[in-house]
């Protein structure tokens, strides 16, 4: 590439970045279009989790060796690529690693690898963050010069910036949502909460002026729907206001087990933690323990709250002795991606692990930010 390609790649790339929102989409697209400018033929993305778990998320004109059963080989196992990044023995753009994957393709005769055997790759971060990994090659390529090198990298910083910006993006939107509920709630409370309440007594009150039976008894019947839709109010306003947690978080675990007539014990980090991160363990508790007292039938909860100042991290358990259910066979229901996708918005993952006729787990691990969001804040 002639200099006015590089910098035409560079600024074609910056203003697709800059547009896209969705993560798994930008990775995608930046790839085609890093591969269309770039005259490299094929290429593919990894993305890590906290848990240094990694996700193929982007991929282009693969060779048929790793398309092989719909990429399972990319998609499962380890390589020296992935070990060396995770490991951090790869903070630059390689010139080539020969490609493990590739390798065992060729020895297990998977298909045809069109020539392709090696591949540079490049990690994506921003700051010390690691988001994931860019690897992209050519047929009978076997080396990578510095201009490609150093343009790879570059590639690679600007995609490391959008992805931390979208991450960024999508907790701010969590919490804009908080305060669109806790709005709701006061409103809730102030307007429609007293309304009901009024009416309920004042159904009370005109009983005392009439001697009419059938019109006790339909003020009788006006109290009790008020009364009844009352506490259902109450209860929505509850679950509404989940921000701000004033009786913390073990004794409103202990206090929604009892409402759902569990037996639950809590051993918990005692500590306050900050207000997103107590949201988002009360949220994925509360559907826990409601998946509990509808599913599981079990006589005993047990909820543990654990922090590690050291890394810091948060694990997060609660687990039944119930019936148990196949995991794989339940994966989108029992609010299961509900919990997940509350972890994930906040750099977390949950993980629920089940046996028949032995209980539930479910573990949620999350980081705590750095950025001012300490323990005791």
């Amino acid at each position: 590439m002639n200099r006015n390609e590089e910098l035409f790649l560079i600024k074609s790339i910056a203003e697709l970045l800059n547009k896209e929102t969705k993560m798994e989409e930008m990775l995608q697209e930046v790839l085609n279009l890093l591969l269309e400018l770039s005259n490299l033929q094929t290429g593919w993305i990894f993305l890590f989790d906290e848990q240094h778990d990694f996700q193929l998320v982007a991929y282009a004109h693969l060779p048929e060796a790793l398309e092989y059963k719909k990429r399972k080989h990319l998609c499962e196992g380890g390589c020296r690529c992935i070990d060396r990044c995770l490991g951090g023995k790869l903070l630059k753009a390689t010139n080539i690693i020969e490609c493990e994957r590739i390798e065992y393709a060729i020895n297990e005769k998977r298909g045809n690898h069109e020539g392709i055997i090696r591949h540079a790759s490049v990690p994506i971060k921003s700051g010390d963050h690691l988001y994931g990994l860019l690897n992209v090659a050519s047929p009978h390529k076997l080396q990578f010069n510095h201009d490609e090198l150093h343009i790879l990298e570059s590639v690679a910083f600007q995609i490391g910036t959008a992805c931390a910006r979208i991450r960024l993006s999508e907790q701010e939107k969590t919490m804009h949502i908080l305060e669109e509920r806790n709005r709701l709630a006061r409103d809730l409370h102030d307007s429609v909460n007293q309304n009901l309440f009024s009416i309920m007594y004042t159904a009370k009150g005109t009983k005392g002026i009439s001697d009419n039976l059938d019109i006790h008894e339909s003020l009788d019947e006006i109290y009790n729907l008020s009364k009844e839709s009352l506490a259902e109010m109450k209860d929505l306003i509850w679950q509404l206001r989940s921000d701000y947690i004033k009786e913390g978080l073990k004794r409103r675990f202990e206090r929604y087990g009892k409402k759902l007539k569990l037996s639950v014990t809590c051993h918990f980090y005692e500590e306050k933690l900050p207000g997103y991160l107590e949201t988002t363990i009360w949220k994925i508790g509360q559907e826990a323990l409601n998946n509990v007292s509808k599913h599981a039938n079990a006589s005993k909860v047990f909820i543990n709250l654990t922090v590690d100042t050291q890394s810091p991290y948060v694990t997060f358990v609660v687990e039944d002795n119930g019936c148990g259910f196949i995991v794989d066979q339940a994966s989108t229901g029992f609010g299961l991606t509900s919990m997940r996708e509350r972890a994930n918005l906040i750099d977390g993952n949950c993980y629920i692990t089940s046996k028949l006729n032995k209980g539930t787990t479910v573990s949620v691990h999350i980081p705590l930010r750095k950025e001012g969001n300490t323990i005791g804040n």
